[in-house]
């Protein structure tokens, strides 16, 4: 999913969240608590904890509420955060979905388009941004940009997520981008795929029917083993816990993997692609 809607964002100021920061940095030391401590007592990585401190992410409310508790701050907290705005660079009907990202154990993901947003190289995303259409001002490029990079962050930051991407083999082919970007663009998924917890897998053309032709989706399994879905049209978004949504998806997804292409399978197709740019 790309989880961008040039429509209705608004700006983030800098310092609201960095003042954030330093109000629950101030709390966590008052409790005599490291960041090290403080992070396995709200459920959150410690780079997490690290940069909603230094004011680069926004707070979940599950993340507020867990503070508010585990400090015993007062109500503070949640009275400093009233104070943030909304993350800039994502649409309102994705920032649900953004808060839960960062929780996750599990993520699967399906893309028909598109590379997937949390795949997806600066160049690559950039060219995107550019070519939006109502047209985008430079300083909306760059806060959506910036948006959609520090999301990518969670591949790294959660080592011990297991991430798993299914990607039509046309929206690999689909040169959105001049062939350096694209190229660049297959490179770095290769590399990703490389790592034990993310796998990745091309739905062939040669596949033909399939279980997603319903189109993209988001599957992902919190810490309390609660799990979520989401997809997304071209200025809405859905987001679902009902058992019974879930669990259709999970079926198509479960068949998409074994419908797709393997993994070994999926690195040959790629260098395929890349030698043909």
């Amino acid at each position: 999913m790309t989880g961008q809607n040039p429509k209705g964002t608004e700006p983030e100021t800098s310092e609201s969240l960095k003042a954030f920061g330093e109000v629950l940095k101030a709390f966590r030391k008052r409790a005599g608590l490291t960041q090290e401590q403080f992070a396995p007592l709200v459920g959150y990585s410690l780079p997490m904890i690290a940069s909603i401190e230094q004011g680069r992410r926004v707070p979940s409310k599950k993340f507020l509420e867990k503070a508010e508790e585990v400090l015993d701050a007062f109500g503070v907290i949640r009275a400093a955060a009233k104070h943030l705005t909304r993350k800039a660079g994502l649409a309102k009907w994705f920032e649900e979905w953004a808060e839960l990202e960062p929780l996750a154990v599990t993520l699967y993901t399906f893309e028909s388009r598109l590379v997937p947003g949390l795949l997806q190289t600066p160049a690559y995303a950039r060219t995107l941004f550019e070519k939006q259409l109502p047209a985008m001002s430079d300083d909306k490029i760059e806060t959506n940009l910036a948006a959609r990079l520090e999301r990518t962050n969670i591949l790294t930051e959660r080592p011990e997520t297991i991430y798993s991407f299914v990607i039509e083999e046309y929206a690999l082919r689909r040169q959105v981008a001049e062939p350096d970007v694209m190229r660049e663009q297959i490179d770095h998924i290769l590399a990703l795929g490389e790592r034990r917890n993310i796998d990745i897998q091309i739905m062939a053309h040669s596949r033909g029917h399939h279980a997603g032709l319903d189109g993209p989706m988001c599957l992902l399994e919190t810490e309390q083993n609660v799990w979520y879905a989401y997809s997304e049209g071209q200025a809405t978004g859905q987001l679902s816990s009902d058992p019974k949504d879930v669990s259709v998806l999970q079926q198509r997804y479960a068949r998409m993997r074994a419908q797709a292409l393997s993994v070994e399978a999926t690195v040959s197709l790629l260098r395929e692609i890349r030698g043909a740019l």
